[in-house]
């Protein structure tokens, strides 16, 4: 794996994430109590012997920065290779966002001539996942393939309208692929994770760009497969997996995670993250607290229930917190009732107000909010 580098794009669709994406990227997206997205996916590289990772950024890349700073936390902060942060390359014509990966890659394409890797993992960032790379790229090794593509059969990773869908053959190698399609008819998720040779990689890109094209999968991988003129395989994950692309996608994902289960299953793998040095959870009397994560520097003085907690958040006597997210230095004061909402950071809800959200439509109170 020391011949493999990573490169994560960080420029995905956010306009169904609503307010929780007006500030910051797909990526840095507070999940789990004291995680982000994107540290599932660094982890994921880290754990399998990439040393080399560059993060494509465009618009809200100030957050993703400030978290992954040097790459410490993920011991990418050597002198050679390390954790490279490729913030978007500005000029008249381009304003910060990219119309596509190919656009992102040609816009960073000395990155990719001065790195030294044979192969490389291409990522999108808006899945969560935790595995080891390892086996994906042996694979590819061994079919001989121009390009191995990640998988899952996990049926809720399916949308109507969004996504890449495939059909497999028994040697591994695609068969049918659709994009976008109105309702997939193919079992297969594509999970946006790409393993192929650096060389062809910025060929493709040059070749891609050259004649107008923007998007990797739908106006090169599709063409390939559909002409057979390119080896393009699969690989499947057997793992589980979340697709970041909605609120109540982000809601269902951190309330799976207050599962044991679940839990012990997506952290087999060490999953590093930046380190905000608090003091531990404090909890005062007669407090009552099932069934929930709660990060440290918190003060709980009241009733919570089934809810996520991050660092810093305080809950007042005789409030009541149920099946809720709460981010970073959240407040509910005293009396106050909530049920299924996610509050971004800094908000506050007031004493004695209440707000009760359908459970199929979370209510979302935007940072530094007052309610």
């Amino acid at each position: 794996m020391k011949d493999v580098m990573g490169v994560i794009y960080t420029g995905e669709s956010d306009a169904r994430l609503r307010e929780l994406t007006m500030t910051r990227a797909i990526a840095a997206l507070p999940v789990a109590g004291r995680y982000r997205v994107i540290d599932f996916l660094v982890s994921s590289m880290v754990n399998s012997g990439i040393r080399n990772v560059g993060v494509i950024m465009q618009k809200n890349y100030h957050s993703l920065m400030d978290h992954l700073g040097s790459g410490k936390e993920w011991d990418l902060h050597g002198k050679n290779n390390g954790l490279i942060i490729l913030p978007p390359f500005l000029t008249r014509e381009n304003v910060g966002v990219y119309n596509g990966l190919l656009d992102a890659l040609r816009s960073n394409s000395s990155y990719l001539g001065r790195s030294k890797q044979e192969y490389v993992v291409l990522s999108n960032s808006n899945i969560i996942y935790n595995c080891e790379f390892d086996d994906l790229v042996q694979f590819h090794i061994d079919t001989g393939a121009d390009i191995t593509l990640l998988y899952t059969k996990d049926p809720s990773m399916k949308r109507d309208e969004y996504g890449t869908y495939l059909s497999v053959g028994d040697d591994g190698l695609i068969t049918d692929i659709e994009v976008d399609p109105t309702r997939p008819a193919l079992q297969n998720t594509a999970m946006e994770v790409f393993v192929l040779k650096r060389e062809l990689l910025r060929t493709l890109v040059d070749r891609g760009v050259a004649h107008g094209l923007h998007d990797f999968t739908k106006d090169m991988l599709l063409k390939m497969v559909r002409d057979d003129n390119a080896r393009v395989a699969a690989y499947e994950y057997k793992g589980r997996c979340w697709r970041m692309d909605s609120v109540q996608s982000y809601f269902r994902f951190n309330m799976d995670i207050l599962d044991t289960r679940i839990r012990k299953d997506l952290f087999s793998l060490p999953v590093y993250t930046k380190v905000r040095d608090e003091m531990p959870a404090h909890y005062g009397e007669n407090v009552q607290v099932a069934n929930s994560l709660v990060a440290d520097g918190c003060v709980v003085e009241g009733t919570v229930e089934n809810s996520i907690l991050f660092r810093g958040v305080r809950i007042a006597p005789d409030a009541h917190v149920k099946n809720c997210i709460i981010m970073q230095d959240g407040q509910v004061h005293s009396g106050a009732y909530i049920e299924n909402c996610i509050l971004d950071k800094q908000a506050v809800i007031k004493r004695n107000a209440r707000l009760i959200g359908p459970a199929a439509y979370p209510i979302v109170i935007a940072k530094n909010v007052v309610i």
